[in-house]
């Protein structure tokens, strides 16, 4: 195995799923401003998550409806200024 290729700050993070209300403690060097206490009574840095394996369709098999930013709404409006979309009004 090669020497000194990992990053030093290497520890474990609990990343937490809000919009399923799950958590997961593994290793990552994301960095994070704030901490949680874990099952074990320890604090480890929290990472938050709009979806994860928790909640993502490809895993449950349930399809759910996340708009958090209003991304749709964001998209269409960009879109909307597009040659492409007066090529569907126009056929």
């Amino acid at each position: 195995m090669k020497k000194d290729i990992h990053p030093k700050n290497y520890r474990p993070v609990v990343f937490k799923d809000f919009s399923c209300d799950e958590s997961f403690l593994t290793r990552s060097c994301a960095p994070s401003n704030e901490t949680i206490t874990w099952e074990d009574g320890k604090e480890y840095p929290l990472i938050k998550l709009e979806i994860s394996s928790y909640s993502h369709p490809f895993y449950t098999g349930k399809m759910k409806f996340v708009d958090t930013a209003g991304r749709i709404d964001k998209f269409n409006k960009r879109f909307a200024k597009t040659k492409f979309a007066n090529v569907e009004k126009s056929e």
